[in-house]
């Protein structure tokens, strides 16, 4: 095939004496050897073959001496046995300055300033130049300069942070008729000096009671303003009495610590921490440990009642009942409450806060969270409130013991171990379900709601509301029957699984018993008496002649006889009267 034109053809110089063309070679043209495409350049304003030597690899280049020539006119051609192609630049030398890299570079350096200087190669062109900073954070900055010298340029870079690492690098172009940047110099990695730590650091404490005074454990890190501006940091800790202005003790701890304990009285006491280096100390953060009242339980916050709290996917929200006396407020706890040392933790807040959503890498479910909410004015905190909460509630450890089980024909009495409110849990404890269900059947006994297990068996639920109490008696069972029970704690998380129950059997009903003598036994004792009596019974329940005395005839007005009452014939008028023999009626 024949060769391509020669694509992006470009000429530029570095010192105005030697011109470099360029330009991609284009496409295959499956020819080689003394047939493989053939290269030269000419000088059309001198009608002259440019005198260079053509090499090619990713690109094709050819470089000359121009003497004094300013403008050019270069044309590339490319020819084989099936063709050729050409392509031209014409172009003012002044105008295609391409410097070479600055090198050499060195530097001046202060606290807070770099003077970075570099040599060029260009000593005839006058340069504009560029330096890049790659700060500390990622941020990359540039900055422009221009240098008519001969020998080095500069460049002071100000507004630095102390002991701090910079990394810079330069690049240049022609001032004038601008036309490419060189290549990048070598990148120098700069730290400025140490000055003196600014900012304060931020510290808390946490006061214990003990025999005679107080242990202050004492906290610190660096706030967010803070800067070490050095390379060895160490602290300085000095605590001093208040009241009768006696001499300061002092404490210093390398870099390594973060926390100290010191053992103080009962009296008011101003508590400083700087940070040092080699230069000079930071500005002192200060506390005021007031005086010890004599009540361990008001120091503590004993008497405060703790709030419970609800976590969330992002962490646990806290609020607090803000009051204008105090001009910021500070949260504490521990990241690892079952562990010692805890992994202490605070927070500060502005004035105008009144809540917060505290998160932590460390916050896992099932771990109760205790968190002291304080209210400071003149480096003085007051507590003021106690919360305490889960970033998500778990169901209990355990299940409660039941330790005594009370049996009657028709109901059952429970009673269980306490089970600890106050000890951590995996959730705040809401109360317990009793469960209960004949052995062979599904339970529906009155009172209960269903509770329907895995393999579909039914199960009668009682839900005990109040986490305190540890009695429950079911009633309205069957006697003589078999029973399974289990007493399950719950919690904002739920319940575990039911795995084991406690088997009873209700006892036989003797009430039955006795009711079962009353219907069989007594009416039989009765019919053997009068089959017994049976004449005397005869007599006197159904005699053959009834007795006046017990007739209702004999309702009228009284007639005695001695005790027996008499009929007068003139008292009624009879239908018929008959007498059945002498001997009655003599009798009668």
């Amino acid at each position: 095939e024949p060769p391509d034109t020669p694509k992006d053809f470009s000429c530029q110089t570095q010192d105005m004496k030697t011109v470099t063309c360029t330009w991609s070679q284009g496409g295959d043209t499956y020819l080689y050897g003394r047939h493989s495409p053939k290269y030269t350049l000419s000088e059309e304003f001198s009608q002259k073959t440019v005198p260079c030597t053509v090499s090619c690899s990713e690109q094709c280049s050819c470089s000359w001496d121009i003497g004094q020539q300013k403008i050019c006119n270069i044309t590339v051609t490319v020819e084989n046995p099936l063709g050729k192609r050409t392509a031209t630049d014409i172009f003012d030398v002044t105008h295609r300055i391409h410097p070479a890299a600055p090198f050499q570079l060195w530097e001046e350096c202060t606290d807070t300033e770099i003077t970075l200087y570099w040599k060029h190669r260009n000593k005839e062109v006058e340069l504009f130049c560029q330096t890049e900073v790659l700060q500390p954070n990622g941020k990359v900055e540039l900055h422009n300069s221009s240098d008519t010298r001969l020998h080095y340029a500069s460049i002071t870079l100000g507004g630095l942070q102390p002991y701090t690492e910079y990394i810079a690098r330069v690049r240049c172009g022609a001032a004038k008729h601008f036309w490419r940047w060189s290549e990048w110099s070598e990148a120098r990695t700069i730290r400025t000096k140490e000055a003196t730590p600014s900012g304060k650091l931020d510290i808390w404490r946490e006061i214990t009671p003990v025999l005679g005074g107080r242990n202050v454990t004492l906290f610190w890190k660096k706030a967010p303003s803070f800067q070490a501006n050095g390379r060895s940091i160490s602290y300085e800790v000095t605590w001093e009495k208040l009241e009768d202005g006696s001499k300061p003790e002092s404490l210093s701890l390398s870099s390594v610590h973060n926390s100290t304990r010191i053992s103080i009285d009962n009296h008011s006491y101003r508590i400083s921490i700087m940070a040092k280096n080699n230069v000079n100390y930071s500005l002192p953060s200060v506390l005021i440990i007031p005086r010890a009242t004599g009540n361990s339980r008001k120091l503590s916050g004993s008497e405060l009642k703790e709030e419970q709290v609800n976590g969330t996917d992002d962490g646990i929200f806290i609020s607090w009942e803000p009051k204008h006396i105090y001009d910021s407020y500070v949260i504490d706890w521990c990241n690892f409450p079952m562990w010692q040392p805890c992994d202490f933790q605070w927070k500060r807040f502005g004035p105008n806060t009144s809540s917060a959503l505290i998160s932590s890498a460390a916050f896992v479910p099932g771990v109760r969270y205790n968190f002291h909410i304080y209210g400071s004015v003149a480096n003085r905190a007051s507590l003021l409130e106690k919360k305490t909460g889960y970033l998500r509630e778990l169901p209990p450890l355990c299940d409660p013991s039941v330790e005594k089980i009370e049996l009657t024909f028709n109901a059952v009495t429970l009673s269980w171990y306490s089970y600890p409110t106050n000890e951590p849990q995996s959730g705040f404890l809401r109360g317990y379900h009793v469960y209960v269900s004949p052995i062979q059947e599904d339970c529906s006994l009155k009172g209960s709601k269903k509770h329907i297990l895995p393999d579909d068996s039914v199960l009668c639920k009682y839900t005990i509301e109040n986490p305190e109490e540890k009695r429950y008696t079911v009633k309205h069972l069957l006697s003589n029957t078999k029973y399974k029970l289990v007493v399950k704690a719950y919690t904002g998380g739920g319940e575990t699984p039911i795995v084991n129950f406690i088997y009873i059997d209700t006892p036989f009903n003797s009430n039955m018993l006795y009711l079962l003598v009353l219907l069989v036994l007594v009416p039989s004792l009765v019919a053997a008496i009068c089959h017994w009596k049976m004449k005397w019974v005869k007599e006197c329940c159904c005699p053959v002649i009834p007795s006046p005395n017990k007739s209702k005839v004999l309702s009228f007005k009284e007639f005695k006889i001695g005790s027996e009452k008499v009929l007068k014939i003139s008292d009624c008028i009879p239908d018929v009267l008959a007498v059945d023999s002498k001997a009655e009626a003599q009798k009668l």
